[in-house]
C-alpha cells in the first residue's frame, strides 16, 4: 500500500511538473509557480535533489511575475538542498538584494566570488551588494511619495503625460474595474488596462477612469507612450491564446477628441517568437524605441530603436549597443522633452537590487551614451521604473513596488528635485500664414550647445535654457527664409520662460514689410520705419543667397502717373536705407507699382477684417461697393510696402549660369538652380 502511495505521489508530481513546465513556455508564470509548488508538495521529502530543482523552478517562475518574497523562499530552499549549485546560489543572491538585505546578499555573494572568481557578473553583483547600502544613506535632494489618488487595490505602473501640456496622464492598471473578467496566468492578477486621470479646471487632478474609446479590451494592455502633441499612443498589447506563448507586441491607437480607436498592431519584424514592449517615441518622433528580447542582444531584455517611416511600422531596427544595454534586462524606455532617455535596468553594478532607473544621454557627434545612476530615493531595493516627466520641470511620476505601503503591488509615486528653470518656448509661422510643421529650428549658445530642434504640429517647441547662456536660434523650412532670434539666460531666482517668434517670408508670394511709414504725400521715410527696416536688413543678412524685388503701392486716391512715380520713389527710398546698412545693391530691385496690384485677401487676413473674403481682390469697384469704414480699411491695406524673392542663388552661380564648385553645399542643389532659372 505505501508503494502504491508513492506512485501516486510521484505521478501527480509528474503531472504538475509537466504542466508547471508548459504554463512556464506560454509566459504564464503565475501558472507555471503555481503547479511547480504543487510538484513540491508532491515530491518525497527524502529525495532532496528532486526538492531543490523544483524549488528552483518555482523561484523563477515568482521572480519572473514580480513576487519577491516567495522567490526568495523558494531560491533560499534550493540552496539548501543543493548546497553545490551555483545557479541557485546566484538567485538566491539576487533575491536577497532585491529584498533589500544587503548584508546577506554580501555574504552570499563573496562565497560565489570566492568559488567563480573569474565570473565577471558575480563580482559586478559583490560590487552592487557593497555600495547598495551606502547609495540609499546617502540619499539626495529628491523628494519621492505615493501617488495615493491614483493607485488602486492592485498593481498600477508606467505611468505618461499626454503630450506636452501636462494636463493629462495616462498609466496601466490591474485594479478590480478593469475590462475583463479572467485571470492572467502571467501575473495571477487581472489582465491590465490603460487608465487616465485629467486637471479640472482648478489644476488638481481628477478621479481615474479607464480611457474613452475601443483602447482596453480582455486583453493586456499597458504600458502607454504618446508622441509630442498627444494624438497617437503606441502601447503593449498581451493577447490571451491558450495554445501558443504570450509574447508581448506593440500596438498603436489613434485619438479623437476624448476618444482612442481601436489600436492596430506595429510591425517590427518577422520573428513572432520574440517580444516586444515598452515603447517610447522620441521628442523628434524619428524613433520608436522598445524592449525586446529578440536575438543579437546582449543578454536579457535590451532597448532597441526604429525609424518611424512608415504607417504601422518602421525601418531596420538597432540595437542601442553596450552602452546601455548588459547581460541583465534594460527595459522601460521614456524620454524628457529635450532628449534626455530614461530607462530601467537590473545588470548594472550600481544596482540597488531589482529594476533600477537611469538616465542616458547621446552624443552624436561621438556616438556614444553616458548612462547614470539616479540616486536614492529614486531608486530603492525594490523594482523602480516608467517614468515620465511633467514637460521640462524635473517632476512627475514613476512607479515602484517597494514595500512603503504598496504591499509588494507596484504603485505609482510622484517625484520632484529643487530647481529653478528657464525655458524657451518658441512658434514658427510663415508671416501673415500659419503654423509651419515642417520647420527646424537650430539652437546654438555660447556654451557649446549644438542642437536640432523639431517642431510640433503646431508649430511650436520648448526647450531648457543654461543660466548665463548667449543662445542664438535659426527657424528653417522649405521655400522659407531664414529667421533668427537671440537672447540670454540670465541668473534668476525663480522660473522664467522666454517667448520667441519666427514669422518665416515664404519665397514664392510677396511679404509685407510691415510698420514702413513715410512722410505724407512724400518718399521720405519716418523715424517709425526704422525698426521694420532693421529687421529686413537682418533677413536678408541671414539669407545671403538672395535677391528681392521691393515694391510699393498705393491706393486708387490721385492720379494714375502720380502714383506710379511716388510709388517709385518711396520704393527707392527703402533700398537707399538697406544698402546704407550693408546690403549689396544688385540684390536689391526697387519698383513702384501705383495702384496697377491691388491687395488679394488672404486667409490670415479675414481674421482681422471679417468683412472680407478670401480671394477678392481690392478693385476700385470693389471697394466702392463698401461703408466709408471699410473703404478705409481696404484702402490701408493697398498702401503697403512688400518684397518678393527673384533669385535664390545669388553668388553661387559663375558668368556663365553654373554652379561655382565652392557653392557645392546641401543649400545650394541643382533644384535650387533650377528654381531660379524659373523664376
Amino acid at each position: 500500500m505505501p508503494c502504491l502511495l508513492l506512485l501516486s505521489s510521484c505521478g501527480s508530481m509528474e503531472k504538475s511538473l509537466k504542466r508547471g513546465d508548459a504554463a512556464w513556455a506560454l509566459g504564464e508564470y503565475a501558472e507555471a509557480a503555481g503547479q511547480y509548488r504543487k510538484a513540491y508538495l508532491q515530491c518525497p521529502a527524502k529525495d532532496k535533489p528532486r526538492r531543490g530543482a523544483i524549488s528552483y523552478k518555482m523561484g523563477t517562475a515568482y521572480r519572473r511575475y514580480g513576487n519577491v518574497a516567495r522567490a526568495l523562499g523558494a531560491f533560499s530552499t534550493a540552496v539548501r538542498f543543493l548546497p553545490e549549485d551555483s545557479l541557485s546560489a546566484q538567485a538566491q543572491a539576487e533575491a536577497l538584494m532585491h529584498s533589500g538585505r544587503y548584508a546577506d546578499a554580501i555574504k552570499a555573494y563573496t562565497a560565489l566570488v570566492e568559488r567563480y572568481p573569474d565570473s565577471a557578473i558575480l563580482r559586478r553583483g559583490l560590487t552592487a551588494a557593497l555600495q547598495a547600502e551606502r547609495t540609499v544613506k546617502a540619499g539626495s535632494a529628491y523628494t519621492v511619495r505615493m501617488a495615493s489618488k491614483f493607485n488602486g487595490s492592485r498593481s498600477d505602473y508606467a505611468p505618461a503625460y499626454v503630450g506636452q501640456e501636462a494636463e493629462m496622464l495616462c498609466f496601466t492598471t490591474t485594479r478590480q474595474k478593469v475590462k475583463g473578467e479572467d485571470l492572467s496566468g502571467i501575473t495571477g492578477m487581472k489582465n491590465g488596462d490603460i487608465y487616465l486621470v485629467k486637471k479640472n479646471e482648478q489644476g488638481q487632478w481628477e478621479a481615474p477612469a479607464a480611457v474613452e474609446g475601443e483602447l482596453n479590451s480582455n486583453d493586456d494592455e499597458g504600458t502607454p507612450s504618446f508622441t509630442p502633441d498627444g494624438k497617437e499612443m503606441y502601447l503593449t498589447v498581451c493577447r490571451t491564446d491558450p495554445e501558443y506563448p504570450r509574447m508581448a507586441e506593440i500596438w498603436k491607437s489613434v485619438r479623437s477628441d476624448a476618444s482612442w480607436s481601436k489600436p492596430q498592431p506595429v510591425t517590427v519584424t518577422a520573428d513572432t517568437l520574440s517580444s516586444y514592449a515598452h515603447p517610447a517615441v522620441s521628442p523628434d518622433q524619428r524613433w520608436l524605441y522598445f524592449t525586446s528580447d529578440m536575438p543579437g542582444g546582449y543578454g536579457g531584455l535590451d532597448l532597441w530603436r526604429m525609424p518611424l517611416d512608415a504607417k504601422h511600422g518602421g525601418g531596420a531596427v538597432e540595437n542601442l549597443g553596450p552602452d546601455i544595454n548588459t547581460e541583465g534586462d534594460e527595459c522601460f524606455p521614456a524620454f524628457r522633452p529635450d532628449g534626455e532617455l530614461y530607462f530601467a535596468a537590473s545588470g548594472r553594478a550600481d544596482c540597488l537590487g531589482g529594476l533600477d532607473l537611469y538616465r542616458a544621454r547621446h552624443d552624436s557627434v561621438a556616438d556614444r551614451w553616458t548612462v547614470e545612476h539616479l540616486p536614492a530615493p529614486m531608486n530603492s531595493f525594490g523594482d523602480d521604473f516608467g517614468i515620465t516627466f511633467e514637460g521640462l520641470h524635473n517632476r512627475g511620476y514613476f512607479s515602484s513596488n517597494r514595500s512603503t505601503g504598496g504591499r509588494g503591488w507596484d504603485k505609482l509615486f510622484e517625484f520632484s528635485y529643487p530647481e529653478v528653470l528657464q525655458t524657451v518656448k518658441g512658434w514658427v509661422y510663415e508671416q501673415d500664414g500659419y503654423e509651419l510643421p515642417e520647420a527646424v529650428v537650430y539652437m546654438i549658445g555660447d556654451d557649446g550647445t549644438n542642437e536640432k530642434v523639431s517642431v510640433l504640429s503646431d508649430g511650436s517647441f520648448e526647450k531648457p535654457l543654461k543660466a548665463g547662456v548667449r543662445y542664438l536660434f535659426l527657424a528653417t523650412a522649405p521655400t522659407h527664409l531664414n529667421v533668427s532670434a537671440e537672447l540670454r539666460a540670465d541668473t534668476v531666482e525663480v522660473e522664467k520662460q522666454h517667448v520667441v517668434n519666427f514669422p518665416l517670408p515664404p519665397i514664392r508670394i510677396p511679404v509685407l514689410v510691415r510698420n514702413v511709414f513715410y512722410e505724407f504725400d512724400k518718399a521720405e521715410l519716418t523715424d517709425n520705419s526704422r525698426e521694420a527696416l532693421d529687421r529686413l536688413t537682418n533677413m536678408l543678412n541671414e539669407n545671403p543667397n538672395i535677391t528681392i524685388e521691393l515694391s510699393a503701392h498705393c491706393d486708387y486716391r490721385g492720379n494714375d502717373d502720380y502714383n506710379l512715380r511716388l510709388s517709385q520713389r518711396r520704393a527707392e527710398s527703402v533700398v537707399n536705407y538697406l544698402t546704407e546698412h550693408g546690403i549689396a545693391p544688385d540684390r536689391l530691385t526697387p519698383k513702384g507699382y501705383g495702384e496697377e496690384r491691388p491687395k488679394i485677401v488672404n486667409k490670415k487676413l479675414i481674421e482681422t477684417y471679417p468683412f472680407l473674403h478670401e480671394g477678392d481682390t481690392l478693385t476700385l469697384d470693389y471697394i466702392l461697393k463698401l461703408t466709408p469704414e471699410q473703404q478705409e480699411v481696404c484702402n490701408s491695406l493697398n498702401r503697403r510696402t512688400e518684397f518678393r524673392v527673384l533669385r535664390t542663388t545669388y553668388g553661387l552661380l559663375d558668368d556663365k549660369g553654373n554652379l561655382k564648385q565652392s557653392a557645392l553645399k546641401p543649400e545650394a542643389t541643382e533644384a535650387t538652380k533650377a528654381d531660379d532659372e524659373a523664376q
